[in-house]
């Protein structure tokens, strides 16, 4: 890429992030590490109490992307076939009866799955295939899903009732878990102005699915300095507990370490990010930025872990120190 090309990729992932932030008071980071996860090509884990925004994030990205929406609101007596579709009975003009496949709701480029933990686990699984393969298959016919394809899922906190926790498979699909905060009291006054005295603003589209494929291909490009990718795959490397420079914290508190596919989403988003801050270079600092939202879910601990109120983020930020330590050496 020259330098025109990424001015114009960051001018416009720049009017994407002020778009939305009509519509969605606050949440910053999360707005920005959403647009980081749709410009890579990745699904999105958002986590946060209820009225925090997390629907109204998803439906205003796609009208600002120009992307198809589809809701799917996750309860526990929802069925795979709700989801995928599935082949039914038609009668053809001679009267001859045939299958036809109906489509489901997961057949639209931005997927909402509204609070998937409230569905049992077969029901979760419905969307493994079509998160990692972008496919569907229901009998003996595997159908493609258009691209872009992603899919955005909201789940409150686990301690909730009525909840099933998402199995380790499918939290590995996901290419970042964000946690939702709740706002502040500048941006409790702006969500109140928007919803409640109807100070909305009309949310316009900028970019369309053929730019958004373009500047994806573009951003895989972004260069990687030896030391840099060396630093991401030690990050990964130190949440197990049996690798030789992982720090304490992982080898009292981690029972299962992060998959391969850590490292492939935090290399990935470290590019876009370091593009969305106007480089053709990935420093070390965007390294930190995206690893806590690729690696929250990616590793599991154990109980001591919970009894010492240990969270995965503290265990996050001494592996980013540990680790760039051992690079710089």
């Amino acid at each position: 890429m020259n330098d025109k090309e990424i001015l114009n990729i960051v001018n416009t992932i720049k009017a994407v992030e002020n778009e939305v932030g009509k519509a969605i008071i606050g949440q910053k980071d999360v707005i920005r590490q959403v647009l980081i996860a749709i410009f890579t090509g990745g699904n999105v884990l958002l986590e946060g109490s209820p009225g925090l925004g997390k629907t109204q994030l998803v439906k205003t990205l796609s009208k600002v992307l120009d992307l198809s929406f589809s809701r799917i609101q996750f309860t526990p007596d929802l069925m795979p076939a709700d989801v995928a579709g599935t082949n039914i009975i038609i009668k053809d003009e001679k009267g001859n009866s045939k299958f036809e496949f109906q489509k489901g709701p997961v057949f639209a480029h931005l997927v909402l799955a509204d609070e998937i933990n409230r569905a049992t686990p077969k029901t979760q699984s419905a969307l493994l295939e079509a998160m990692q393969e972008h496919t569907v298959t229901v009998g003996n016919s595997t159908y493609h899903l258009e691209e872009p394809f992603m899919v955005l899922a909201t789940q409150n906190p686990l301690e909730n009732e009525g909840t099933y926790p998402l199995p380790e498979a499918q939290l590995d699909r996901f290419l970042f878990k964000l946690m939702v905060p709740y706002p502040n009291l500048e941006e409790l006054k702006g969500i109140i102005g928007v919803t409640v005295n109807n100070q909305t603003s009309n949310i316009e589209k900028i970019v369309n699915k053929s730019q958004i494929l373009e500047i994806r291909d573009m951003l895989k490009q972004v260069p990687m300095s030896r030391l840099v990718e060396e630093y991401a795959l030690k990050v990964v490397l130190a949440t197990h507990a049996d690798y030789e420079n992982a720090p304490e914290l992982t080898k009292k508190y981690i029972r299962y370490g992060a998959s391969p596919r850590a490292a492939q989403a935090i290399i990935s988003t470290a590019k876009v990010r370091a593009v969305m801050e106007g480089r053709y270079n990935v420093s070390f600092d965007d390294i930190k930025y995206v690893a806590p939202a690729a690696l929250r879910h990616r590793f599991f601990m154990n109980f001591d872990a919970v009894a010492d109120d240990i969270t995965p983020e503290k265990i996050i930020d001494e592996i980013l120190i540990s680790q760039l330590d051992s690079v710089r050496v």
